[in-house]
């Protein structure tokens, strides 16, 4: 059974596999203050993932709408700083890589890649 700290409203803030100076009380598993601060850490994980998950879909936005501003003649790519000239570059080549690989595939098969 775990060890836990509580902060100064009672509330569990840390678990510990053995006793120490912090944590001194020994609570069951299916006590509902561990329960409680297990199952808040556990949904904020599935939070940073989803986050994580949205970033990833966001920088794709983000590459599409520079292409669209630069093929509208709105912004040119030496507008940009040159670490974001690169960085764009080079994603643009691997793009135009995984596209020649996905070409290669064959017509009609289905290639499951993002």
């Amino acid at each position: 059974m775990p060890y836990v700290t509580r902060d100064r409203e009672g509330r569990v803030v840390a678990l510990h596999a053995n006793r120490n100076g912090a944590a001194e009380e020994e609570l069951a598993a299916d006590d509902p203050d561990l329960l409680s601060f297990v199952g808040s850490h556990i949904r904020l994980a599935d939070i940073q993932s989803d986050l994580e998950a949205s970033d990833l879909q966001l920088i794709r936005v983000i590459e599409d709408l520079i292409a669209v501003l630069i093929d509208n003649g709105i912004l040119k790519m030496t507008d940009l700083p040159a670490a974001a000239q690169t960085k764009l570059a080079g994603r643009g080549k691997l793009r135009a890589q995984l596209d020649g690989l996905c070409d290669t595939a064959g017509a009609g098969d289905e290639v499951l890649l993002p």
